[in-house]
């Protein structure tokens, strides 16, 4: 099985010392669970959904061949919701950033399996991350009628304190191991996310549950 994880920093790892995030941390698992799983981290910093949505296709593409047993990862949508620094605004509009996320998993999903996981929060910003909440409740409706399944994550993350600790502690947005573990272990536990890895070759996944 081969996974491409597409989204911004918070999918990237950014800020993690360990160099992991949560997507290094739930492939570490899985295989260490004895499964044959490859796992392409393809987050990068700042992008919104517009930009995902320019080059998932292409770098999807160079890595999954037909041969192999190809899945889709998606979590885009904080950046979506920074100031754009001109003014107030966010960097993309609502109905732009769902119709792109629309774009995206609607694609995706006609061509592989596809799961996606809420956007993160920033710890600094009270503002952006009302935004971000909101965009979250709006993508797992958009998920749900599309067929997608969907991980909320922003309500976990305002409610533990380690992200927010660990983000000021550092450039005020990213967590540092401790933020990347809470996320990593919500997708461990999440039942979609385990009858993916479980299916793969390989022994029983007795390492997901620690």
């Amino acid at each position: 099985m081969r996974i491409c994880f597409f989204g911004d920093s918070f999918v990237n790892g950014t800020g993690d010392d360990d160099g992991l995030g949560w997507v290094g941390r739930v492939v570490a698992r899985a295989r260490q669970g004895g499964r044959d799983v490859t796992g392409y981290n393809l987050g990068i910093r700042r992008n919104a959904s517009a930009d995902v949505e320019a080059r998932w296709k292409r770098e999807a593409a160079l890595r999954l061949p037909p041969e192999c047993d190809g899945r889709l990862v998606f979590s885009f949508g904080a950046n979506d919701c920074i100031s754009n620094g001109d003014d107030l605004n966010p960097r993309v509009a609502r109905p732009e950033s769902l119709g792109y996320a629309e774009a995206i998993l609607s694609a995706a999903q006609r061509w592989l399996p596809t799961l996606m996981i809420g956007p993160g929060i920033v710890a600094d910003d009270p503002e952006a991350n009302a935004r971000i909440c909101s965009l979250s409740t709006d993508y797992a409706k958009l998920c749900e009628r599309i067929g997608v399944p969907y991980l909320e994550t922003c309500q976990l993350l305002l409610a533990s304190p380690v992200w927010s600790e660990e983000a000021l502690a550092g450039d005020g947005a990213h967590p540092n191991r401790g933020g990347y573990t809470i996320v990593a272990d919500a997708v461990c536990k999440w039942p979609c996310w385990r009858n993916w890895v479980e299916s793969s070759r390989g022994s029983p996944l007795e390492v997901l549950d620690q």
